[in-house]
């Protein structure tokens, strides 16, 4: 700098003051950071700070750089007429600051060298310091993978755990190991560590590692992670990696068959589930066995593949038994087996006793006694044939038999002790007597010539033979002791005079009724009436039309001839008149017909 100043080197000076050591210094000195250290891509500022005796000032500075020839190659010479910068690689990346300190823009792996100051002070002499620049690229988060095949613990080599990559970094990191946060090393014949390098062509350094170690069943829970070391700024850092788990596998020690749903008794008609279940790893082969006398029956084809599931559908008592599961380790053929026994409640012999067992009559009396047999307590209830309640126990006394009334009941038997368990019987008392006809269709309106149905109702055990006192097509229809026949037949006046009979008879005896027809006289009368209206109708138009004759045979436009015809015809010259012919019988029909109506004879003329 002109006038003798020094700006460069104040920040040095200001130093030694402050250690007592300005008023010992005698000669120039040059201060400069051993390293700096800076991020491929970054600006690399290297300082140069220097003091001279009695606040002279500096002649020159110049800066340089040693290639790999150890030579030094000028990059700047600095004087009080200027900044002169040499033709250099790093020409364009290169800039000078104020205090003279060297700044190097986009920094690359190449960049690495030792860059030198050298400071001229006159009488003072030349000194010169140096600075070693440190380019870094931090590495990313390593990547884990775990061995994706699985491992057993009967592996006979030591298998591999898991793989660690860290790519593209400067300098090259190294990679550690760690199962459940702790540190592996390597060991002889249980922990191998191998580590590979890889420079790629950017320059940059790819670090893999892989983790070989046994493994045990309790590693099925165990966390392994890798993490990559570096240095920067004097100083050790790290990344870790995610942990990850590896699969092991390992032979089932403990097998446990269970019987589901555990929460319930058994009873018939259910559907269970046998699962058993094992703590290998991959599961093993499972086998199913039912226990048969001294012999024991394979069920495993009945098994759901490969699950160890075996569902049994409407269970009864032949379900009953010892069930086993048997489980095999295809990695080392080790078996081990589980029993449990089924039972299953049920209820069977359901029968109902009646007495007397003779044949009942009409008013008699009966007791009904149900029973049945069960491993379990048993309840008995009695109801009707709407299902109604009737009393509670195995008994029924019924007194006062009808044949009307029915006369089914039923007997339900319950398992309080296995909610669900029931069955129910059914039993319907005979009653006999000769039929007894409780409805029929009488009297009946009827119409001449009609299709009717005849209806005869009536309660009767054994059922009756049924006859009638006329012809037609006959349906019965029989339920119980109830039964009912529907004949029909062609209203006649022989069926309304004489009516129809209805006779049903048994063994105990026969009834009979008679069904009476009648005319229904309101659909005569109304037929009667339209006769009358037609016939009304009919006299009116005749009087009318011999009205208009007679109106144009006075007007002279109707001639009459000889063969008893009047022609009305049509002149020439009026085309639009309208011919009629009327003849002479045809009046005398309609005479006639006027005579029948009224009951007495008339002639044309008075028409």
């Amino acid at each position: 700098m002109a006038g003798g100043r020094r700006p460069a080197g104040l920040a040095l000076g200001w130093g030694c003051c402050l250690l007592l050591c300005c008023a010992a210094a005698s000669r120039l000195e040059i201060s400069m950071p051993p390293v700096v250290e800076v991020e491929v891509g970054g600006t690399a500022r290297i300082e140069c700070n220097f003091y001279i005796p009695e606040n002279a000032s500096y002649t020159y500075i110049d800066w340089f750089y040693v290639d790999r020839s150890n030579k030094q190659v000028r990059l700047y010479h600095v004087t009080a007429n200027g900044v002169l910068e040499d033709d250099t690689d790093y020409r364009k990346r290169l800039s000078l600051g104020e205090d003279k300190a060297l700044s190097i823009s986009a920094v690359t792996l190449q960049d690495p060298k030792i860059f030198m100051c050298q400071v001229g002070a006159g009488s003072y002499g030349v000194g010169e310091n140096s600075t070693e620049l440190s380019v870094y690229k931090l590495p990313v988060t390593p990547q884990i993978e775990p061995n994706s095949a699985g491992i057993s613990v009967h592996s006979y080599e030591i298998p591999q755990i898991a793989r660690c990559v860290s790519k593209n970094s400067f300098p090259a990191p190294n990679i550690t190991w760690h199962k459940n946060g702790e540190q592996l090393h390597a060991q002889e014949n249980q922990v191998t560590i191998q580590a590979t390098l890889t420079r790629e062509s950017s320059g940059l350094y790819t670090v893999s590692s892989a983790l070989y170690a046994p493994v045990t069943r309790e590693d099925r829970h165990s966390r392994y992670h890798c993490t990559v070391h570096y240095w920067l700024r004097g100083q050790r850092r790290s990344l870790d990696s995610q942990p990850v788990q590896v699969n092991i596998f390992y032979p089932a020690e403990n097998l446990k068959l269970k019987v589901m749903p555990s929460s319930t008794l058994v009873k018939e008609g259910d559907n269970v589930t046998l699962v058993c279940e094992a703590d290998g790893n991959p599961p093993p082969v499972f086998s199913f066995f039912k226990k048969n006398l001294d012999e024991w029956e394979d069920l495993t084809s009945l098994a759901e593949p490969d699950s160890g599931v075996l569902r049994l559908h409407d269970v009864n008592k032949t379900s009953n038994g010892t069930y086993r599961c048997q489980s095999l380790d295809l990695d080392d053929m080790s078996q081990i087996e589980e029993d449990v026994d089924l039972v299953v409640n049920y209820i069977e012999g359901v029968h109902v006793k009646m007495e007397p067992s003779s044949t009942l009559s009409e008013g008699d009396s009966v007791m009904l006694s149900c029973d049945a047999y069960s491993p379990v307590g048993l309840k008995y209830q009695w109801r009707d044939d709407k299902g109604k309640k009737l009393v509670e126990g195995n008994q029924l006394f019924v007194k006062n038999l009808t044949l009307e009334k029915s006369n089914t009941f039923s007997c339900k038997v319950m398992a309080p002790s296995v909610p669900g368990l029931e069955q129910s019987k059914k039993v319907s008392v005979a009653v006999e007597g000769k039929p007894r006809i409780v409805a029929i269709s009488s009297p009946l309106y009827v119409r001449q010539d009609e299709v009717i149905n005849l209806t005869c109702k009536a309660v009767a055990f054994p059922p009756p033979t049924v006859q009638w006192s006329i012809n037609g097509t006959a349906h019965e229809y029989v339920d119980n002791q109830h039964i009912a026949s529907n004949l029909t037949v062609r209203v006649s006046h022989d069926l309304v005079r004489a009516g129809a009979m209805c006779r049903m008879f048994n063994k105990h005896g026969a009834s009979e009724e008679r069904i009476q027809l009648v005319v229904d006289q309101k659909s005569t009368a109304e037929s009667q009436g339209v006769i009358i209206v037609a016939i009304i109708v009919a006299i009116l138009v005749v009087a009318v039309l011999g009205a208009v004759i007679y109106f144009l045979h006075k007007k002279g436009k109707i001639p009459c001839g000889r063969a008893g015809k009047q022609d009305i015809t049509k002149p020439e010259a009026r085309k639009d008149k309208i011919v009629v012919e009327v003849k002479s019988d045809k009046l005398s029909e309609e005479a006639g017909l006027l005579q029948g109506a009224n009951g007495e004879k008339r002639t044309a003329a008075d028409q």
